[in-house]
């Protein structure tokens, strides 16, 4: 039998959080629900806009929460911020487009062989975001 699964949020692991807030509660409406400190600096925020939820954590926040569970005193260097692609489906792209008008665009817009009009972005963390509509 299958365990019965109910949901997936990512965490993407990042040297900052800060820099990467703006580009999710600007004009893409995610709000910040959670945040936890880790010395002078946010460790930890969860971000949601309605159904959709994703969290970020910092390196050092990482190494000072699982280091002394028995993890590696320096999990947070080895994990791979930035390198993780979100895929978002989206109503209208041209909104995405409007709303992230100055983003650093890595795929410039195009459509795709399986119907969809897509662009991808990279969020100031590094995190690599790609938004799509259903063409038609």
């Amino acid at each position: 039998m299958n365990p019965t699964l109910t949901k997936i949020t990512p965490i993407l692991t990042v040297d900052a959080i800060e820099p990467c807030l703006p580009f999710w509660t600007g004009g893409l409406g995610f709000e910040v629900t959670v945040t936890v400190p880790h010395d002078d600096k946010v460790g930890f925020a969860i971000l949601q806009n309605g159904a959709l939820e994703l969290m970020y954590q910092s390196r050092a926040s990482i190494d000072a929460d699982l280091g002394a569970s028995g993890a590696p005193k320096d999990l947070g260097k080895h994990l791979a911020g930035g390198t993780a692609t979100l895929f978002m489906e989206v109503e209208k792209l041209d909104d995405v487009i409007a709303a992230l008008w100055n983003a650093d665009v890595v795929v410039p817009r195009r459509q795709t062989f399986y119907g969809m009009d897509e662009i991808f972005v990279r969020a100031p963390c590094g995190t690599l975001v790609g938004f799509a509509a259903k063409v038609g």
